[in-house]
């Protein structure tokens, strides 16, 4: 069974150098594992997702720019996330506010491209059925 996802969790994003951290606020008040749970509405960036490092996505157009004038060579620009959407295959069996628990095999778009992971989900004693 998947594990639930809490606050201090660790991600990665698939053109990110570097893992993160998502924050979850304390809005449902529900602990799990003495951290406050995820839904799937917790995908706002650098509200709930912070910066992967750099990202490395061609879609971006920071890096494209970048790229352009390294006459070609791919240059890794500042992580900005751009999660647009909440993160995917939410469970329908556990509600937490009227919304699906973010459990460890979520994953979540960027709008350059990239898939965000949850590598460590912050806690390892509570699973979600």
């Amino acid at each position: 069974m998947p594990m639930h996802v809490v606050n201090g969790a660790t991600l990665m994003c698939s053109f990110g150098v570097a893992p993160s951290s998502l924050v979850v606020l304390p809005v449902n008040r529900m602990l799990s594992g003495n951290q406050p749970a995820a839904t799937i509405m917790d995908h706002i960036p650098m509200t709930n997702i912070m910066p992967f490092g750099m990202c490395m996505s061609p879609s971006n157009p920071q890096v494209a720019a970048a790229t352009t004038a390294a006459l070609g060579v791919l240059t890794p620009q500042p992580c900005i996330p751009a999660t647009t959407s909440p993160w995917v295959a939410g469970t329908p069996t556990v509600l937490l506010g009227n919304q699906p628990c973010l459990d460890n095999t979520h994953t979540c778009m960027c709008m350059w491209g990239g898939v965000v992971t949850v590598s460590v989900p912050g806690q390892m004693t509570e699973q979600i059925p």
